[in-house]
C-alpha cells in the first residue's frame, strides 16, 4: 500500500523542485576551491524554513523522504521573532524535530523585529533577511518555503486591496529570490494538504496565535474576507485566485520584459529620459519605465506605491508646469526641458 494522498502530493512537489535545482546544478556546478579536474562537486544543499506549523513541517517531512533518493542534502532553518512569549524555546522545539527527521545542518536564528512598514511586514523581512544569511553561511543552493495556494489567494486580494496593479495580483513566484534561492513547492496544494500529511505521519504542529489574531490583516482575510468570499460566490474561489495569480504573473513578466527593452530608446546622450519618447508608449510600459528609473535613484521598491508613479507618470502625460514629485527614500521627479530627472534631493 502506498502512502496516504496528502503525503503523496507534498513529496511529489517537493521531488519535482528537487529535479529542477539538481538539473540547474549539473548545469553550472559551483566552483569547489582547491578541487582536481577529476572530482566532481559536492551535491547541493537545500535548506527548509520551518515555522513549526503544519505547512512546513509537511514541507521538512517531504525533503527529509526525498533528499536521500535524489543524493541531495538536506537542512533546515528556523526564525525566532522573539515575538511572543517563550518563543525561543519553540524554536528549540522545532530544530529538535527538523533533527529528528533526519535534516542536517539545522539552524534557529534569532531576529529583532523593526517597525517599517508595519508588523507583518517588518517580520517578513527580519525572517528573509536571517534566511539569506543562513543559506550563505551554509552555502545552499536552495530555501524551501511552505506557502500553499491558500496563502496565494490571500496574498492576491491583498494586492487588489492594495491597488497596486498587476505584479501584485501575481502574488507569490514558484521561484524568487537572488539566483532562484527561494522555492515554493506547495503553491498549487491547499492548507489542508498539508495539515492532513502532518496528521497522518503524527507530526506535531505548531499553530501560531498571530495567524488567529484578528490584530493582522492576513488573519482577519483568512478567518473573515474568504469564508465571507465563498460564501456569496461558492467554492472554488481559492483556485480562481491562485489562477489569476499565475496569468498576471505570466502578463507582468512580459510587460516587464518590455519595458527593459524600451528604456534604452527613451534616454538620450546623458541618460535622461525624454517626456516625448515616454508619452508615445503603452501606459503600463512608461509606468514600468518610472518605477525602475524611481528605484534606480534609490526610492526604495517596498515603498513605491502605484500612486506614486501615477503622479510622476503626470509630469509625462498631464504637464502644465507643475512642481516637483517627492518619491519614497527622498527621491524627487520634476521636468526640465521636456526630459525627466529622477534623483535623490
Amino acid at each position: 500500500m502506498g502512502p496516504h494522498p496528502a503525503v503523496a502530493a507534498i513529496r511529489l512537489a517537493v521531488r519535482r523542485v528537487l529535479h529542477d535545482l539538481l538539473t540547474e546544478h549539473h548545469r553550472a556546478p559551483a566552483a569547489v576551491p582547491h578541487a582536481l579536474p577529476h572530482e566532481k562537486p559536492p551535491p547541493p544543499l537545500v535548506l527548509v524554513a520551518c515555522s513549526g506549523g503544519a505547512d512546513s513541517m509537511a514541507l521538512a517531512s517531504a525533503l527529509a523522504f526525498e533528499s536521500p533518493k535524489l543524493g541531495v542534502r538536506a537542512g533546515g532553518v528556523t526564525v525566532d521573532h522573539g515575538l511572543q512569549p517563550g518563543s525561543d524555546a519553540r524554536a528549540a522545539e522545532v530544530v529538535q524535530r527538523l533533527r529528528e527527521l533526519g535534516l542536517d545542518p539545522v539552524d534557529s536564528v534569532a531576529v529583532t523585529v523593526g517597525r517599517a512598514g508595519g508588523p507583518e511586514a517588518a517580520a517578513r523581512d527580519a525572517r528573509y533577511a536571517a534566511l539569506d544569511t543562513a543559506a550563505e553561511r551554509h552555502g545552499a543552493a536552495a530555501v524551501l518555503l511552505g506557502h500553499t495556494r491558500d496563502d496565494q489567494a490571500e496574498t492576491v486580494l491583498l494586492g487588489l486591496a492594495r491597488g497596486s496593479g498587476i505584479r501584485s495580483l501575481s502574488g507569490m513566484a514558484a521561484v524568487s529570490g537572488a539566483g532562484g534561492r527561494y522555492r515554493r513547492p506547495f503553491l498549487e496544494l491547499d492548507r489542508q494538504t498539508a495539515r492532513k500529511a502532518c496528521m497522518v505521519q503524527s507530526l506535531p504542529v505548531w499553530d501560531d496565535p498571530h495567524n488567529a489574531d484578528p490584530a493582522y490583516t492576513r488573519s482577519r482575510l483568512r478567518h473573515e474576507g474568504l469564508p465571507a468570499l465563498e460564501k456569496a460566490l461558492g467554492k472554488g474561489v481559492v483556485e480562481a485566485l491562485a489562477r489569476t495569480a499565475r496569468l498576471s504573473r505570466d502578463d507582468a513578466d512580459a510587460l516587464d520584459s518590455w519595458a527593459g527593452q524600451a528604456e534604452a530608446t527613451v534616454r538620450d546622450a546623458a541618460g535622461l529620459l525624454e517626456c516625448a519618447k515616454l508619452y508615445a508608449l503603452p501606459p503600463a510600459v512608461r509606468r514600468r519605465i518610472l518605477r525602475r528609473a524611481a528605484i534606480a535613484a534609490g526610492a526604495p521598491a517596498g515603498s513605491l506605491f502605484a500612486r506614486h508613479i501615477e503622479e510622476v507618470d503626470r509630469l509625462i502625460t498631464g504637464w502644465r508646469g507643475q512642481g516637483a514629485i517627492n518619491l519614497p527614500g527622498k527621491v524627487v521627479a520634476r521636468r526640465q526641458g521636456g526630459r525627466l530627472v529622477i534623483r535623490q534631493g
